[in-house]
């Protein structure tokens, strides 16, 4: 019985440093090798090196000159260590007030819209922290941005053509629009 508990500690002991010490450390040392940029969140830096956020997550752009995202339902809103969905079923009155409250503050802020909203502006996603919107979501908000940043609604369709990220392998998936790179695109357009 004693060489049973002896195996079996040496056993542990092992392991823990295989799979706890030893592999860890040979992944991370590989992605920061093979995936430098991905291994270190996938951060988008400004000119003076201070960084503007991370591809992977999304920001909360509630600016009328800007594109929106999805809603966050982390607490606060985006926070990445606090990632989850609200949970909220179709005929909970949250969700429908939070719904309602998003539609009208999207027609505030362009009231000549009249196409109808597109559902992942005014839904969150299942983490909360989706940095992408689907094409008609950025199709949506075209006309409010260009006409708040003063340009044609053309020159804002070629930036969310050039922010926009196919399917994956050509198949799969839907085509999306980084919200981030899309807003600081716009940002750095010169007039």
């Amino acid at each position: 019985m004693l060489q049973h508990i002896k195996t079996s500690i040496t056993a542990l002991i092992i392991f823990t440093v295989i799979c706890g010490i030893i592999y860890p450390l040979i992944v991370t040392a590989l992605a920061q090798v093979l995936f430098h940029n991905q291994a270190q969140g996938s951060l988008i830096y400004s000119k003076e090196g201070k960084v503007l956020g991370s591809t992977l997550i999304g920001q909360n752009f509630n600016d009328p000159k800007y594109f929106w995202g999805r809603l966050s339902a982390t607490s606060p809103a985006y926070n990445a260590s606090f990632s989850s969905g609200s949970n909220l079923g179709p005929s909970n009155p949250a969700l429908i007030d939070e719904v309602k409250g998003r539609v009208s503050a999207l027609k505030a802020a362009d009231p000549n819209n009249t196409h109808p909203v597109p559902v992942d502006l005014v839904t969150s996603s299942g983490s909360g922290l989706d940095p992408h919107i689907s094409l008609a979501a950025a199709y949506y908000q075209m006309s409010r941005v260009a006409k708040v940043r003063g340009i044609s609604r053309k020159t804002v369709k070629a930036m969310v053509d050039q922010n926009t990220n196919g399917r994956f392998l050509g198949l799969l998936g839907e085509p999306v629009v980084n919200v981030l790179r899309l807003n600081l695109a716009l940002d750095n357009y010169k007039k």
